[in-house]
């Protein structure tokens, strides 16, 4: 068996997840890496990441370099004499980094590779309607999620999922995918299987202003797929016409409504305090949006204080 020196590297909540669980196993965590303190709020005070707030509480050594190709950063990680490297929600390490540790430098991504590749696997599952996905753990090579696949494990996506409850249920199974994965290493029973190089394949662009706004000539599934597929970050948007202004407003919740109708597509209808937007062969009910400057709130909420006029269209 292997005596480990683990050096752990990852940023958000969804990296704490794992470290907690690498923690509680007993593992040997000789040192964290995560991202600088950053302004943040309206006062714009510097905000640890989550990471660093956990690797603090467990009194865990850390660094946060700006350029992990840095020679006094790469002269402290050889310090620690980390024999295995895990990476879960990290930036792309250079060679200098994820070729040091004897044991490799493996990698949690949330998707069933060679699938979803990049920045949002778990938003571009939900907003392409698939039925399950999954997590991988791989070793990282030279490119962005392409390294050779040491386990897998499918996670089932249910018909009403927002991407927030995906990534709950990632990030817990995720954390025990990387204990199994740390127990093959440490008992020299690891195996791996390289990932097709050919074959279309679907990818997890980053998310921008562009795809996340809703298109409401798209078919009914697909908006509200979408919807729920960026909720509850960065949250879908599209533009509100009402009485001559127009705003940008966020969808954070919907629900589907088949029927047939002859409302004009995205006319805005409101009824016993519901907003629903016709949509083709339907309507997309509105649970839950924000108007600009104000906090998320349901429908019945907001029409306590605006109101939506008969030329209101969504667009």
């Amino acid at each position: 068996m292997r005596d480990l020196r683990i050096l752990f590297m990852g940023t958000p909540d969804f990296a704490v997840e794992t470290l907690k669980t690498i923690i509680e196993n007993n593992y040997n965590v000789v040192g964290v890496i995560t991202a600088p303190d950053r302004p943040a709020g309206r006062g714009r005070r510097l905000r640890a990441s989550a990471v660093k707030e956990y690797a603090v509480s467990k009194n865990l050594p850390i660094l946060q370099p700006t350029n992990l190709k840095d020679e006094a950063f790469i002269e402290e990680l050889k310090k620690l004499q980390a024999n295995l490297n895990i990476v879960v929600a990290f930036r792309m390490l250079p060679k200098v980094v994820w070729n040091m540790p004897e044991y490799g430098t493996f990698n949690l991504h949330a998707s069933l590779l060679p699938d979803y590749r990049g920045a949002a696997p778990i938003n571009w599952a939900i907003i392409n309607g698939e039925q399950k996905t999954g997590i991988t753990t791989f070793f990282i090579d030279e490119k962005i999620d392409t390294g050779h696949i040491i386990l897998q494990k499918e996670v089932e996506i249910q018909d009403n999922n927002t991407a927030g409850a995906l990534h709950d249920k990632l990030m817990v199974e995720g954390s025990l995918l990387v204990i199994k994965t740390i127990k093959a290493i440490e008992n020299k029973t690891v195996t791996t299987k390289e990932q097709p190089k050919e074959g279309k394949l679907k990818t997890a662009y980053k998310l921008n202003r562009d795809n996340t706004k809703i298109n409401w000539n798209d078919e009914i599934h697909s908006i509200y797929n979408l919807i729920r597929g960026l909720s509850p970050y960065p949250a879908s948007w599209c533009s509100l016409y009402n009485k001559g202004e127009e705003i940008s407003i966020k969808v954070y919740n919907a629900e589907m409504e088949h029927q047939d109708h002859n409302f004009d597509i995205g006319k805005v209808i409101v009824e016993d305090a519901i907003i629903k937007v016709a949509v083709k062969k339907g309507y997309v009910i509105l649970n839950k949006i924000q108007l600009p400057g104000k906090k998320a709130m349901d429908a019945k909420a907001l029409l306590n204080g605006y109101t939506f006029y008969k030329d209101a269209k969504m667009g």
